[in-house]
């Protein structure tokens, strides 16, 4: 009887393949083995005789995989978490005397509505404990950080989350739009109508490129619809700055929009309702499921992410400081500038 080829995969083999399947390069996945290229180059050959398959394909200049390859990533992915939670030697999580970093990445627009509450939790009880909290990379960065254990966890609002990740349900907050005082919309206490919110310009933290990824458009797109986005900025914290100063609608979740408000002059209005609601969810990686040190980090942003839901209603300490605005009169431009 002839063995299958399958039965020569090992677990080196395994997670050689996941490294070149997941930084897609041969001389990536040599630097990060510590091996010599033509070594990797071999391997990748002995994985194509052993699946049958190309497994990485040439376009352009860059290296991508393959139905097949694709598929795999994910296996390998799965497979090498579950032996790596089985056969790591499980330690009891002291966080009163732990001096382990986390790596958090999240979207910007909780960054200072959740992350203060979030450290503050932490340092009270762990005090050696430091976060290292840095905002949501590229797809395939992400995916690679988590199966790599760079990244320990993830907070995201896209419209679909990977599935093949663990992930909870934390947060859900109603959408609202933000608009400065000379706006047209500024004295209305109606709901925006779709059609409405369609003819507007609008400011948003999410690159055109990455439209799908946003939860207003990504939404918009599943409704067959547009929106006409004038500017996009890279930070949350610039968005309140450019508002006074246009009249773009900026959409954002309401805890952030109440928090805003308190320092800037803004109206907040409740957008279409074809939006729905905007979600936030904690994702990780199936290779730490079962680490105590991971439970416990899981454990205080659901705790933080708890005190919120039942804090709703209740007004967030406002962002530091006040807007100034600025004059618009052109024969007033010497003049003092009057503190809202």
């Amino acid at each position: 009887m002839t063995a299958h080829p399958i039965g020569n995969l090992d677990v080196r083999l395994m997670r050689t393949l996941l490294i070149l399947l997941t930084e897609c390069s041969v001389s990536k996945t040599a630097d990060i083995l510590g091996q010599a290229q033509p070594t990797i180059s071999l391997t990748l050959k002995r994985l194509r005789e052993i699946f049958d398959d190309p497994l990485l394909v040439r376009s352009g200049n860059s290296l991508v995989p393959t139905e097949r390859g694709m598929d795999l990533r994910v296996a390998m992915e799965e497979i090498l978490g579950r032996i790596d939670t089985h056969l790591a030697r499980r330690t009891n999580f002291n966080p009163a005397s732990s001096t382990r970093e986390f790596h958090i990445v999240t979207t910007n627009c909780l960054g200072t509505v959740f992350l203060p509450p979030l450290i503050g939790q932490i340092s009270s009880v762990a005090p050696k404990v430091s976060l290292d909290v840095s905002p949501i990379p590229e797809h395939e960065d992400l995916l690679s950080g988590l199966s790599d254990g760079s990244i320990d966890a993830v907070i995201g609002n896209w419209p679909r989350p990977p599935e093949h990740l663990r992930m909870v349900s934390i947060l859900t907050t109603d959408i609202v739009c933000l608009v400065r005082p000379s706006h047209p919309f500024t004295r209305r206490t109606d709901r925006i109508r779709m059609d409405e919110y369609l003819l507007e310009k609008h400011l948003s933290p999410t690159s055109r490129r990455h439209a799908h990824l946003s939860p207003i458009d990504g939404r918009l797109i599943e409704l067959g619809l547009t929106r006409q986005i004038s500017a996009t900025v890279p930070e949350y914290a610039i968005a309140p700055y450019i508002l006074a100063q246009s009249n773009l609608l900026f959409t954002t979740g309401r805890h952030f929009a109440e928090q805003v408000a308190q320092s800037f002059p803004f109206a907040v209005l409740d957008a279409p309702e074809e939006l729905g609601k905007m979600h936030f969810y904690l994702l990780w990686h199936e290779r730490n499921h079962h680490s105590s040190d991971q439970i416990w980090l899981r454990d205080m942003i659901k705790k933080v992410a708890a005190s919120m839901r039942s804090l709703d209603g209740i007004t967030l300490p406002p962002l530091p400081g006040t807007y100034t605005v600025p004059s618009l009169q052109v024969n007033d431009a010497l003049a003092p500038r009057r503190a809202i």
